[in-house]
């Protein structure tokens, strides 16, 4: 929630470019006002995208929000509100178990959960910070294999700011290689799979970052047990959250059924915006064959587990945990495979001013630039115009957009980037409308190869018509003739193919993946195809790169901003130049050669535009593809993926930004 003035103003004239500077010329000395910031702005940094809002008694915060790896970089010290910050850190959720055959697997444990928020019941110390960069390291979520077979347990990956490290969520029992498997440690624990017992939730980890830590001993709770066994079909357990265990499942034998467990609340905390939101919620647990409701995820991200019914994608599947809140994967039931945990997040805030808002709108995180209030919506919600922003009704607010779908798994062939929109559009005074981010596809590996998996689509109702930007294609995969060529998408990008495939072709907002290489057994696969170019071809060597992607207009180029990519100059991109605020590039394709580089996202001498690289040396066991970038709708990078130990990477959820006059 920002600030918002009214009446006519002088524009920015700092580099910096907010809301703050016409504080300073409003309230400071001669400008007549009362609410002038005392002493200055604060500290100055950059680094994640920026949310600047007023909190509780007219303070004026601004938060750094990291939703992948950068660095905090403080470039001068306060200048009246103290040398400290306040953190949050949370890292990438464990995946949900697998089933086997009709038992079910556990929840994945959420990612772990560390805060300095004054007033939070797990508050540390304060973190006093200098003239200095203080690297972040955001976690991602444990990679469901995507089979619904033993052995998928994978926990989340580590967040880190400077000294303060949260631990990966564990992985929710995979029933490997019996169906007594329990859960894994880690930050929160995972849930036991059926048939292991209520004692044999995963435990949480302690804490072992460096002293003097005055904090609590632990980041999260532990899992739930899997049911015992007193019917033929037994249930797994909710993984566990920060703010409570994960349930255990339960026997019913009177009608021969097992119900999943519930994944373990998360906590809420205040830190993006002045509302809390939960984070770091359990992945629910898995039913057996009789039940029909997979058990819910906890407050706070969790997936919910699977059930009897449901395949991959219906609404009785497992659910994965929600992108950068580290919520736990949903575990698989009869039929259906397990799910990804939620990628971690890590906020950084310290005050700037103490004002009193005026009139504003809610949605996102927000922040301000060139005279323009930026609404940022990196995970679906409501934008709420609740009152006359722009004089009234009869005079409705004119905006500016961006949205990007969901970036493409890959398999051998890169995934296709989301799709890129940008315009205008109107808003009525007194009204809102939903906000709904697309989630990445999953990157694809195992005995049985497939294709990638689409993203999923963004859209924004506008009340004067709603927009779309479409998801990214699956990049083609080998050991399968028919699974050779990427997957065409209708809007967003196609992905690349496999050997001897074609690239997959491009809808309105993207563009084609690349062919694959035409030598069975050795060669490269394709690049996804980008929003602002198409994937290059493989060779019998080596893999083509993703297609380049789009830099956004100049309205959302704020310079303390971490929002979208680097990129490169590209004369086919209206603007473009060399610099940051890139998206929607197409994953890199699998390379055959020894000694081969993975082939790079995002256009040639990249990662660019958030597109994953392919896995150097791809048809060795251990080297996955990487992730697109979240919230850029990066697609991701090739691996020849013929086993669990070789995984294309999964597509980066999409974003969208709305601008309006300040």
């Amino acid at each position: 929630m920002g600030a918002r003035s009214t009446g006519s103003h002088p524009t920015s004239t700092k580099a910096d470019g907010h809301l703050l500077e016409y504080f300073r010329q409003t309230f400071g000395a001669g400008g007549g006002g009362t609410n002038a910031p005392p002493g200055g702005e604060g500290i100055t940094a950059t680094g994640g995208i920026i949310s600047d809002y007023v909190g509780d008694a007219g303070k004026f915060y601004r938060a750094h929000i990291f939703t992948s790896s950068g660095a905090f970089n403080v470039t001068a010290g306060n200048g009246g509100y103290g040398d400290t910050v306040e953190y949050l850190v949370v890292a990438g959720g464990g995946s949900g178990g697998s089933n086997y055959p009709s038992w079910g697997g556990g929840g994945g444990g959420a990612g772990g959960f560390r805060t300095n928020v004054f007033g939070h019941p797990l508050a540390a110390a304060s973190f006093p910070v200098s003239v200095n960069p203080y690297p972040v390291v955001v976690g991602a979520g444990g990679a469901s294999t995507g089979e619904a077979s033993p052995g998928n347990k994978n926990p989340g990956t580590d967040s880190t700011f400077s000294t303060i490290t949260s631990t990966g969520g564990g992985g929710g029992g995979g029933l490997a290689p019996t169906i007594n498997d329990p859960g894994s440690n880690g930050g929160s624990g995972g849930g036991g799979a059926g048939g292991s017992g209520a004692d044999n939730g995963g435990a949480t980890v302690a804490v072992t970052t460096p002293s003097p830590w005055p904090g609590p001993s632990v980041q999260g709770f532990p899992g739930g047990g899997g049911a015992d066994g007193a019917t033929s079909y037994t249930a797994g357990g909710g993984g566990g959250g920060a703010g409570g265990a994960g349930l255990a499942a339960h026997d019913d034998p009177a009608l021969s059924t097992s119900s999943g467990g519930a994944g373990g609340v998360g906590s809420p905390v205040a830190i993006e915006t002045a509302t809390a939101k939960f984070y770091a919620g359990g992945g629910g647990g898995a039913s057996n064959q009789n039940s029909t409701v997979g058990a819910a995820g906890g407050n706070g991200g969790g997936g919910k587990g699977g059930d009897k019914n449901g395949t991959d994608g219906t609404p009785t599947g497992a659910f994965a945990g929600t992108p950068g809140t580290g919520g736990g994967g949903g575990s698989g039931g009869q039929g259906n495979v397990a799910k990804n945990g939620g990628g971690g997040v890590v906020v950084v805030r310290y005050q700037i001013g103490s004002i009193t808002a005026t009139a504003k709108a809610t949605g996102g995180v927000v922040s301000f630039h060139g005279g323009k209030t930026i609404h940022a919506f990196t995970n679906s919600g409501t934008f709420a115009n609740p009152t006359a922003l722009n004089g009234g009704a009869s005079n409705p607010l004119a905006v500016e957009y961006v949205a990007v779908g969901g970036g493409a798994g890959a398999s051998s062939g890169g995934g296709g980037a989301g799709g890129y929109t940008t315009g205008s559009s109107t808003v009525a005074s007194a009204s809102s409308f939903a906000v709904t981010i697309g989630g990445g596809g999953r990157g694809i590996g195992g005995p049985n190869v497939k294709r990638g998996r689409p993203g999923t689509d963004t859209t924004a109702a506008f009340p004067a018509g709603t927009i779309t930007a479409g998801y990214g294609a699956g990049g083609g995969a080998d050991g399968n003739s028919d699974a050779h060529p990427g997957v065409n998408a209708p809007v967003g990008s196609g992905g690349g193919a496999a050997y001897n495939g074609t690239g997959g072709s491009g809808g309105s907002q993207g563009n084609a993946g690349g062919a694959g290489g035409s030598q069975s057994g050795k060669h490269g696969a394709g690049g996804g195809g980008g929003a602002g170019g198409v994937g290059q071809a493989g060779t019998p060597t080596y893999g083509g790169y993703g297609g380049i992607g789009a830099q956004m207009p100049a309205t959302f180029h704020d310079p303390l901003s971490g929002v979208g990519a680097p990129g490169p100059t590209a004369t086919n991109v209206a603007g473009g130049t060399s610099g940051k605020f890139w998206v929607a590039g197409g994953g890199g394709g699998q390379a055959f050669s020894p000694n081969s580089p993975g082939a790079p996202g995002g256009g040639p001498g990249g990662p660019y535009a958030g597109g994953g690289e392919a896995s150097s040396n791809s048809n060795q066991p251990g080297n996955h593809g990487f992730n697109g970038l979240e919230n850029t709708g990066g697609g991701g990078g090739g691996s020849y993926g013929t086993n669990v130990t070789m995984r294309g990477g999964s597509g980066g959820s999409g974003i969208v930004l709305i601008a309006y006059p300040t």
